[in-house]
């Protein structure tokens, strides 16, 4: 197994707990694995849950602001003293980022109510929210000291470091029932791809679709950005890359970005725990220097669209 310790995977199955390379793999290695697996899935199916909702290639996961808010709590409980023992102000960032992320979704949905649910109005809020928190964590960055910046830092940039069993559990439960409902909304997603009037014509709730999606999704966002940190450009990719292999059926779409989500966040963090040894480069670095250029791609591939 790769990393700054070779580990064979013989050695997982042994089962001896005097072991030094099972407790690595136990420990350390197999968590890690999962939490990249579980991310993975996460963010790729959020992203195309989003792009289908939308119906543009370019809407990702962060469009509602729901990452700028676990961002801004992150921020506000990094840099403001709340004189925690230690081993509670390991969790403060898991746990502010989830009541960040959300208490965004919360806002959205009652502003949602004002404007009667309209998706346009949806990703104007999102906007302004992006907008607001992130000027709220840049000042939080101005005032904080040397050691809480670079903890910002760090969190902004993405990373699967967070390898306690009890978390890892805690998302499972939640990521996973998440997705399979997700799955189980695959007719209706494809039903919205024919525009709001014709798929409540064809018998779908159009506003209460959507509504369990963004929901659905925002689960999702809230819960890999609380234990992860801000990982870019997975959510965009992976939907489009599948989109342009299997087209545009939910019912194969949604499964193919888990799976594609999952093996591509594995094979990064590999990476970035590989690249620099002995240290380790931020996960969410190397995700958007492959989404950078997708994401330029796609935008002069619209542009050509619109031309012609």
């Amino acid at each position: 197994m790769i990393g700054p310790v070779h580990l064979s995977w013989s050695s997982l199955f042994n089962a001896d707990p005097q072991d030094m390379d099972w407790q690595i793999w136990i420990n350390i290695r197999l968590p890690r694995i999962l939490l990249a697996v579980i991310i993975g899935i996460a963010l790729s199916v959020s992203g195309t849950v989003m792009q289908g909702l939308f119906r543009n290639p370019l809407a990702d996961p962060g469009l509602l602001g729901i990452s700028s808010g676990a961002g801004l709590a992150v921020a506000i409980a990094l840099v403001i003293p709340l004189g925690l023992p230690a081993f509670l102000s390991l969790w403060v960032p898991v746990i502010a980022a989830f009541m960040g992320s959300f208490l965004v979704t919360f806002l959205i949905f009652q502003l949602s109510n004002l404007t009667k649910g309209n998706l346009s109005s949806l990703l104007l809020i999102g906007i302004a929210i992006n907008a607001l928190g992130g000027s709220a964590v840049g000042i939080l960055s101005w005032i904080s000291n040397d050691q809480q910046l670079r903890q910002l830092s760090l969190w902004g940039m993405g990373s699967l470091g967070q390898t306690q069993w009890s978390l890892i559990i805690i998302t499972l439960c939640l990521i996973i029932p998440t997705v399979i409902l997700i799955q189980c909304h695959a007719k209706q997603l494809n039903l919205l791809q024919l525009g709001e009037e014709d798929a409540h014509y064809l018998g779908i709730n159009v506003h209460k679709t959507q509504k369990q999606l963004l929901i659905l999704s925002a689960i999702l966002v809230g819960t890999a950005v609380s234990v992860s940190g801000i990982i870019g450009f997975l959510g965009l990719v992976i939907p489009n890359a599948m989109r342009l292999i299997f087209g545009n059926n939910h019912k194969i779409l949604l499964p193919s970005s888990a799976l594609s989500g999952a093996i591509l966040l594995l094979v990064a963090d590999t990476l970035a725990r590989t690249m620099v040894q002995p240290a380790e480069m931020p996960v969410g670095l190397l995700t958007s220097l492959l989404g950078g250029p997708w994401f330029f791609w796609l935008i002069l591939k619209e542009q050509w669209k619109r031309r012609l």
